[in-house]
């Protein structure tokens, strides 16, 4: 079997498993863009990248159908290259940076949809608002006049663990906090949590986007 063929044959596997509320982010950093152009050659339209850099390279040698979600911590000197083009950036854990992205938004005529990360992991190292900094952001004066982005769910990283029944709980988590955060800002709707490990108990829990990469690319090469 060819590797184009294995890249296909595992998106086919989870494609044909998911329910039809869930959207998949094939989770593409680090890979070639031969790897993506596989992957896009077998149906897939949703690729999440997590450095700038690398996304920005990638977006000028993709098909312009291809919807580019920003998946990793975001710093806010960055936004600027991605303004003009990102669909989703996952990753939103303070009014600065929402506020920096609504500004590059307005240089390009755009509104940029945003997930505020919740942190639900036990790990200090995990990025992410506590649920109360999250409704005092969304309450604030400061967001209410930002035009140009829009809140449109909630993202979040379960604990780095073995323990089903934690990962379990911390999803089950967002997904409350989701329920509750959608009585002040009608228009969430995504829930984005689960990765190749936990996709199958966060859709369980809830989620409708999970962002998988070495179940379908294969193992991530860090060199």
């Amino acid at each position: 079997m060819s590797f184009d063929m294995t890249i296909r044959k595992n998106l086919d596997q989870i494609t044909s498993s998911l329910p039809p509320h869930v959207t998949l982010v094939a989770v593409s950093k680090t890979k070639p863009l031969s790897d993506l152009m596989q992957a896009y050659q077998a149906g897939q339209r949703v690729f999440g990248e997590n450095k700038v850099q690398e996304m920005v390279e990638k977006y000028h040698l993709m098909p312009d159908d291809v919807q580019w979600h920003m998946i990793g911590h975001l710093q806010r000197n960055k936004v600027k290259y991605m303004a003009g083009f990102v669909d989703l950036i996952h990753g939103v854990d303070s009014l600065k940076l929402l506020t920096e992205i609504d500004k590059q938004a307005q240089k390009h005529n755009r509104v940029i949809k945003c997930l505020l990360q919740i942190k639900i992991a036990r790990e200090s190292s995990k990025f992410g608002l506590p649920i109360q900094e999250a409704e005092a952001l969304l309450s604030s004066e400061t967001f209410k006049s930002l035009k140009n982005v829009r809140i449109v769910g909630l993202m979040g990283m379960a604990s780095f663990t073995t323990d089903k029944l934690q990962i379990s709980k911390e999803f089950k988590t967002l997904k409350s906090n989701f329920d509750q955060l959608k009585q002040k800002l009608k228009n969430l709707k995504i829930i984005s949590m689960g990765m190749s490990g936990d996709y199958k108990l966060a859709i369980d829990c809830g989620s409708s986007m999970i962002r998988v990469g070495s179940l379908i690319f294969g193992a991530r090469n860090y060199n």
